[in-house]
This record gives structure tokens, C-alpha cells and sequence, in this order.
């Protein structure tokens, strides 16, 4: 089985693995399989440009100001990125997770049902960044058709400095100024830190 792989960057931001029998689906059969393979290859671009962009601004932050500049970055620029993306490829992109920072991020029903179901696969012994994608067709609030697409994002080392336990005071006050209802703090290395959740109208 042929796997593809994001290569762990350096601010921790996703590492995962897929194979060509993509084990978690839902409801594709109304999809041939040439449609399917199109849209994960498609919805799987659109993740690696959006974490490749969002580390390279992150990483060039942390050199020249530290956590709370990357803070102050990934607050004004990871939703820039992503609609820049969607209006590119028409493909919604975004991050979500159980433990929030960004409440605007917050999961709906299936994204929720994802992440808990990453969350049990991650307890019961499969590392956050071998967590095989799930997708599928899923209606959404108006009936519609939707093809959904979510990855596990693990948390790295470097995750730590803004998402650990154990938070500087300035990385503290940066986050109560940036995110006064931030709940996405107390995570261990190897956590399941949220998702990349990506949708595209059928």
C-alpha cells in the first residue's frame, strides 16, 4: 500500500499518513472511484499548501519576534490563507479541534463526531500522526450534498510553547489578549491537537 506523508514541520503544525485504501469513509458510494481519488488528492493539496504557507509565516515570526509574534501571525493569518485558498480551488479549508483557541473554528456535528472518533483511535494505540483522514459525502444544514475531508493534526514539540501545560507568562498574556475564551492549552506531545477539516461542494 502506497502511503503519502507531510513531513513533520517544524512548528508542529501536521504529520500524517494516508493509504490508498483510505479506511475511514462515509457515504461515497454516489461518488465513481475516479470522482473520489480526484477530490482526497485535491483536498489533500489544499491541506499540505495551507499548513506549508501558515509554517513558513509562523517560523519566519518566531525568528524575528519570538511565540507572541507567531501568535499574533496565526491569529491574523491562518483565516487569510485559507480563504485565499478556497478562492483558489474552491475548496473550504480550515482547522478545527475539541479544545478551541479561535472560537470562530468550531466544529460542527460531523466534524465533532471526527475528532472524538480521532481521539479514540489516538487512546487505543495509533499514534496522532498515523490517524488515516477521514471523508465522505455529508448533507449539509440545507440538504445539500458535501464532500467532506478531515486530518488529524498531532501535537509536536514546539506545539508545547503556546499549547502546553506549562505556557510562558508573555505567551500567556498574548493568548488572554488574542483569544480571551482559549480553551486549546494542557496538550502533551503526541495529543491529538485538532484537525484540518477541508469541504467541497459536489
Amino acid at each position: 500500500m502506497k502511503n503519502w506523508k507531510l513531513a513533520p514541520l517544524a512548528l508542529g503544525l501536521i504529520a500524517f499518513t494516508a493509504g490508498s485504501g483510505y479506511a475511514s469513509a462515509d457515504n461515497t458510494p454516489q461518488l465513481s472511484q475516479d470522482d473520489l481519488q480526484e477530490r482526497i488528492a485535491a483536498n489533500r493539496d489544499a491541506i499540505q499548501k495551507f499548513a506549508s504557507t501558515l509554517q513558513g509565516e509562523l517560523m519566519s515570526a518566531m525568528e524575528s519576534g519570538g511565540p507572541t509574534e507567531a501568535i499574533q501571525v496565526c491569529n491574523e493569518r491562518a483565516p487569510a490563507i485559507a480563504r485565499d485558498i478556497s478562492a483558489e480551488t474552491g475548496i473550504e479549508i480550515g482547522r478545527t479541534s475539541l479544545k478551541l483557541r479561535n472560537q470562530d473554528n468550531a466544529p460542527d456535528r460531523w466534524e465533532r463526531l471526527t475528532l472524538q472518533g480521532f481521539d479514540a483511535q489516538h487512546a487505543a494505540g495509533t499514534a496522532a500522526a498515523d490517524l488515516p483522514p477521514r471523508f465522505g459525502v455529508v448533507e449539509s444544514d440545507d440538504g445539500e450534498p458535501q464532500f467532506r475531508f478531515m486530518a488529524a493534526i498531532p501535537t509536536g514539540g514546539a506545539c508545547l510553547t503556546c499549547h502546553g501545560s506549562d505556557v510562558s507568562g508573555d505567551v500567556k498574556n498574548a493568548l488572554e489578549r488574542l483569544y480571551p475564551e482559549d480553551q486549546a492549552t494542557g496538550f502533551s506531545e503526541g495529543d491529538v491537537r485538532g484537525a484540518f477539516t477541508v469541504t467541497q461542494e459536489m
